[in-house]
């Protein structure tokens, strides 16, 4: 991606609006993960270091354009604070007057956070005016929030357009380890696709049917394929509008001379629940009044297999429901076998990034993108507005 980054700008001295994601899991006021922190962490000091004045911002839940006293981002500031081991002043609104002031009074190195962009109707409409009040702020703008990229807000695009606006670093680094994937991927390849629905995932089977040379099929999307094929699926999810494009998907990787695997065994169960019946049936032997939630022993293995012979290997959404230990092994035998290839490994954020933490798995992993849509719209081959808006090279 040819966008400049916040090395190729002077930022000593200047006032520097950073938007970053801060959006992290919390319960009862405490920060239960605090990995989107840490990851912006690079960028922050960076700019600390060369005497640039930072100001923060972020989303954090869906306050609808309303100030939600729950979702105030003062945690954060108090964890941000304690990880760059210095204090970091909290302004208590975005653009108003509190950030107007404490902006204008930070010194080289110091950082304020703002807050809560979505208190403010503006921020998800890319309100010019609110745009406008969130560049008075600041001198030059940086992105660091990959998982808000493709997004079209006021602090990740309108305001692009209104100061000179370059990547952070994580940015930078979301950026060059996707499109080298993309672009100019090792080989053998092998996507992994998975999650709920087939319609969430059609942009990526069809590109990665295009672009990689396995491509392992697993969750509740299969079942459509599975539908589409002739075979019973009783309970099971299935996107009924969909069969057409699932035979269409397995006749175009046929043409194209791809791997495309779907699982050959299923574990069904009579519940959705974690005391439920379970049993293992070839794909063909989905009882009527049985769900298939989790993929079977041979498929894990033949998936394992593929994947730990890949020189690069891109997955995107879990096998099974894995947030229930019954239904979870499917999933982690596909993170495991990530974890043991001596191949390239990039989790797409969301639900596999999630599952990869889970299983203690995610620091075998080589790249765990922060953005779950975001990597999604990127491998699509769709181009994210918070990126294009940025500054070119």
């Amino acid at each position: 991606m040819n966008k400049k980054s916040v090395r190729d700008v002077e930022v000593a001295g200047k006032r520097v609006f950073v938007r970053v994601d801060f959006n992290v899991p919390m319960e009862d006021g405490a920060i239960t993960d605090d990995t989107r922190i840490r990851e912006t962490l690079p960028t922050i000091q960076y700019l600390i270091e060369k005497g640039a004045r930072v100001i923060l911002a972020a989303h954090f839940g869906r306050p609808g354009g309303e100030v939600k006293e729950e979702l105030r981002l003062t945690p954060v500031a108090v964890r941000l604070s304690e990880l760059l081991g210095k204090p970091v002043a909290k302004a208590d609104d975005t653009a108003g007057p509190d950030a107007q002031a404490k902006s204008a009074a930070l010194q080289d190195g110091d950082v304020l956070l703002v807050e809560n962009t979505r208190f403010n109707a503006g921020e998800e409409s890319n309100d010019p005016e609110f745009a406008k009040q969130l560049a008075s702020l600041a001198d030059l703008y940086v992105n660091d929030a990959f998982g808000a990229a493709h997004r079209a807000h006021a602090s990740t695009e309108g305001i692009a357009h209104l100061l000179p606006a370059v990547s952070g670093l994580l940015m930078e680094k979301e950026l060059d380890v996707l499109s080298k994937a993309l672009n100019n991927p090792e080989r053998p390849f092998t996507a992994i696709v998975g999650g709920s629905k087939v319609k969430d995932k059609i942009e990526v089977i069809n590109k990665m049917i295009e672009i990689a040379d396995n491509i392992i099929i697993g969750g509740g999307l299969s079942y459509t394929f599975f539908k589409a094929q002739g075979n019973e699926i009783g309970q099971s999810l299935c996107d009924n509008s969909k069969l057409d494009l699932a035979l269409e998907f397995i006749e175009k990787a046929k043409k194209l001379g791809k791997n495309f695997m779907l699982p050959v065994d299923i574990v069904v169960t009579d519940e959705f629940s974690k005391n439920a019946n379970t049993k293992i049936v070839d794909v063909d032997g989905i009882p009527a009044d049985w769900e298939g939630i989790d993929i079977g022993p041979k498929t894990r293995e033949l998936y394992a297999n593929v994947i730990k012979e890949s020189k690069l290997v891109v997955w995107n959404g879990p096998m099974g429901v894995f947030e229930i230990e019954p239904f979870s092994h499917g999933t982690r035998a596909v993170a495991q076998a990530c974890a043991e290839t001596s191949g390239y490994t990039v989790i797409g954020g969301g639900d596999s990034a999630a599952a990869a933490e889970k299983f203690e798995l995610a620091d075998k992993m080589d790249h765990i993108s922060t953005g779950g849509g975001a990597s999604l719209e990127f491998m699509e081959g769709k181009a994210l507005p918070g990126v294009v808006a940025l500054n070119d090279k």
